[in-house]
């Protein structure tokens, strides 16, 4: 174990010595936010509430769902597309560790980095411009951060899943583009699932993507209380868990068939 902890370490140095970049994303997060809070304020008019969620309720939920998303994110996989495709993995694969779990430990590290010098600074600052709503109830806060690590490790295992697409299609570039946009349209990073249409809304429940951005937002916005909090998270294990299959075959298989171009 000391192994990982010690890739959790490094990947947060390495963040560290270009820090400059996260406090310019920083800026530009928070005119994304104040984008989507005007447009939300003008959207909701004289109105209370649209679904059940106020204005307040609304800006808290688009400001943490980007927040959020500087926690969850990571490239683990074009990190490892482009390590195949150059031949690197060959030797990663004889290191004596699980290449699979370096690669979450990575992206934990930067997770981690980003949490720490992006989502926390960030929400200080988007709280001060744009008045939000933040939250005083110690459940709350313990809920919402039960369902951020959830939020990372389901990311973290479809980025797997799509970055091991590459020992079979050789070149992934297309579908990890693809991946990516329905991540952003389909968390609820964009917009709230509750604000689709009820068969987009039914569908979706078949799919992990509202466990990404859509829950720990809204428990956060506290638009999900009481039971339906227990049943959002349970909901969140449940893919957690359901995701580890399809892992752990595509590495089964993967590892049979590796072709390495240009190792």
């Amino acid at each position: 174990m000391a192994k990982y902890i010690e890739m959790i370490r490094i990947r947060f140095l390495m963040m560290l010595a270009y820090r400059t970049n996260y406090y310019s994303g920083i800026l530009i997060y928070t005119i994304n936010i104040g984008a989507y809070y005007f447009l939300w304020t003008a959207i909701y008019g004289e109105k209370e509430s649209i679904q059940g969620l106020s204005v307040a309720q609304m800006t808290s939920y688009v400001a943490v769902a980007w927040m959020a998303r500087a926690f969850y994110f990571n490239n683990i996989d074009r990190e490892i597309a482009t390590e195949i495709r150059e031949g690197r993995v060959a030797v990663e694969l004889i290191r004596p560790y699980n290449y699979l779990g370096m690669k979450v430990m990575q992206g934990l590290g930067e997770g981690v980095f980003r949490f720490a010098f992006f989502s926390v600074p960030g929400m200080v600052i988007v709280a001060l411009l744009f008045s939000l709503t933040v939250t005083t109830k110690i459940d709350t806060w313990l809920f919402f951060l039960v369902s951020l690590v959830f939020s990372f490790i389901i990311n973290t295992q479809i980025n797997l899943i799509t970055g091991m697409m590459t020992f079979f299609l050789f070149n992934n570039d297309g579908f990890m583009y693809a991946k990516r946009v329905l991540i952003d349209l389909f968390s609820g990073l964009l917009l709230p699932i509750s604000f689709y249409p009820l068969w987009a809304q039914d569908v979706m429940r078949f799919f992990p993507f509202q466990a990404i951005s859509y829950i720990p937002s809204m428990i956060f916005s506290e638009g999900i209380k009481g039971d339906a909090i227990w049943s959002a998270v349970f909901f969140q294990a449940g893919w957690a868990i359901v995701l580890l299959l399809p892992i752990i075959v595509m590495w089964h298989m993967a590892r049979k068939r590796l072709i390495v171009q240009g190792g």
